[in-house]
């Protein structure tokens, strides 16, 4: 019986140690390119970065909370837009409020600085995100500088909507479970 229970044992170990490698096998980054884009006009594509005052951490977590807001005031306008050159628009008639919104989630933190937003054509290089690859070249682009603007950005796609899209509390909400894993902890009780 004994026997038994250390080839068990040996082979749960053996099943753990193969989901554990499945669990920790990594894609590639997001912003990675893998291989080449296709040749995609960078006409069709508006796109928005926020970029940081500075690299400390104080100043990149304040840009993901100007993100947030940002995305919060522009997703239920930018969701009509059917053209790039109506999502244009809609920024453009809107570049105050974006400079008020994003100035204000910056006073509320503490930050003495301010933002001002912009659109503008710039070079951009080649990006990957959620599955679309943006050939490197000149976009259009709806720049948000909050104060200095030295700092990394945070980007997407305001159109095509990429990241413009209903909030996440309008999605489905999925949990991602093992099977194998639930097997394994049901016999470890």
């Amino acid at each position: 019986m004994k026997r038994f229970s250390v080839y068990f044992a040996a082979g749960i170990l053996a099943v753990f140690s193969l989901a554990l490698t499945a669990c920790t096998a990594l894609p590639a980054p997001k912003g990675e390119p893998k291989g080449s884009c296709p040749a995609l006009a960078p006409e069709a594509y508006l796109r928005i970065h926020v970029r940081a005052n500075d690299n400390t951490p104080e100043a990149q977590a304040v840009k993901y909370a100007v993100k947030n807001a940002l995305t919060a005031y522009l997703s239920p306008l930018l969701s009509v837009a059917s053209t790039k050159q109506e999502a244009t628009a809609i920024l453009a008639a809107r570049l105050g409020g974006i400079d008020e919104i994003a100035s204000r989630v910056l006073q509320e933190n503490g930050f003495a600085y301010r933002a001002k937003s912009a659109l503008k054509k710039e070079a951009f290089p080649t990006r990957v995100y959620d599955g679309a690859c943006l050939p490197e070249g000149v976009y259009d682009a709806l720049i948000v500088t909050l104060g200095k603007g030295k700092g990394d950005n945070w980007w997407c796609v305001a159109y095509p909507p990429l990241c413009f899209l209903p909030s996440a509390a309008e999605k489905e909400d999925f949990t991602y479970r093992s099977a194998l894993w639930d097997w394994i902890k049901g016999l470890l009780g």
